[in-house]
């Protein structure tokens, strides 16, 4: 569709995002009332909501509006995979400029109708809004299936830390971007549209996760949620955390320790757990750790030492987004 989202009108906005959505049998009322109707048979909703700002999150000159769609259905939905449930929803909250074209919104929601399709879930309402800088809001809403929530405050000393899905791809990806290039293509990719192994965390609950989370921030500073909720210490071994080579050749070229992206990266949405040492994990999980008892305050190390360099933080006056 031609023209903006100003020319189109609210109304008219709605009819076209909507009408491009899919939906689940979880959905009982969707899109056009006042509120949408989710089946919770476990009569527990699991919820999680985030939000992307426009040259702070994404950058339209980086990424289509399909790929921020991808991004933030992902980052939300990854979170309630890590609590152990199966996503089931999912809301948006659209802010844009009314000189924006119609068709970046609609791709937009091209983009959190597919992921949610590779999630299990569906778009099922929201609000549109004008301002003067996009602003992409979702809330995610899950089920957990009659298991428990698997939370940050129950690893144990003695747990193996393990992790399935990327690290350190998406940091690979924006500084290949950052640096004006396109390629390698797998880590633009993974910036663009990062892939969490959603099924994974209902699966981790199932094989009895003591504690879980996703990989958003960076892996030693989520870690560092479950070591400070759980009161233990978590030891990461570098030499069992697999490093791609065409990563090491991307931190060769733009001299950084790819080690730094694998351990402070975020993004990719990765899930890490801890499990009782005795449980047989699948193939796809790699244990990178242990937990112990915490020497001293609560912490992750790195080989026995501290690892001084933080994770993403929103506030942080140092840090840069990765997006």
């Amino acid at each position: 569709m031609k023209g903006t989202v100003g020319e189109l009108g609210e109304f008219g906005l709605i009819r076209e995002l909507t009408s491009r959505l899919t939906t689940t049998p979880a959905v009982r009322l969707g899109p056009g009332d006042d509120a949408a109707v989710i089946a919770a048979p476990d009569r527990r909703v699991v919820a999680s909501t985030d939000v992307l700002l426009e040259g702070r999150h994404f950058r339209r000159d980086w990424s289509t509006a399909y790929d921020v769609g991808r991004k933030a259905a992902a980052q939300n939905l990854a979170d309630i995979a890590a609590m152990g449930a199966v996503p089931t929803a999912l809301l948006l909250g659209l802010v844009v400029p009314a000189d924006l074209p119609v068709t970046w919104a609609s791709e937009l929601m091209d983009g959190l109708r597919d992921e949610c399709q590779v999630a299990g879930a569906a778009v099922v309402g929201g609000d549109v809004v004008r301002g003067d800088t996009i602003t992409v809001a979702i809330t995610a809403l899950g089920d957990l299936r009659n298991s428990d929530p698997v939370t940050r405050s129950g690893a144990q000393p003695g747990d193996v830390v393990a992790v399935t899905g990327w690290l350190g791809w998406s940091a690979a990806g924006h500084a290949v971007l950052s640096r004006g290039f396109r390629s390698p293509r797998a880590f633009v990719e993974a910036h663009r549209r990062p892939e969490p192994p959603y099924h994974a965390g209902p699966a981790a609950a199932g094989l009895g996760a003591t504690a879980m989370t996703d990989v958003s921030d960076g892996l030693v500073a989520d870690l560092g949620h479950i070591a400070e909720a759980s009161k233990v210490r978590i030891d990461l071994r570098s030499g069992d955390i697999d490093i791609p080579t065409q990563m090491s050749d991307i931190g060769q070229a733009v001299g950084v320790d790819p080690l730094q992206w694998v351990l402070n990266g975020g993004e990719d949405h990765a899930i890490v757990a801890t499990f009782p040492p005795d449980v047989k994990l699948p193939a796809r999980w790699k244990v990178i750790g242990e937990v112990l008892n915490p020497s001293a305050l609560p912490q992750v190390t790195v080989d026995g030492a501290p690892w001084a360099h933080a994770g993403w933080d929103h506030f942080g006056e140092d840090e840069v987004d990765t997006e």
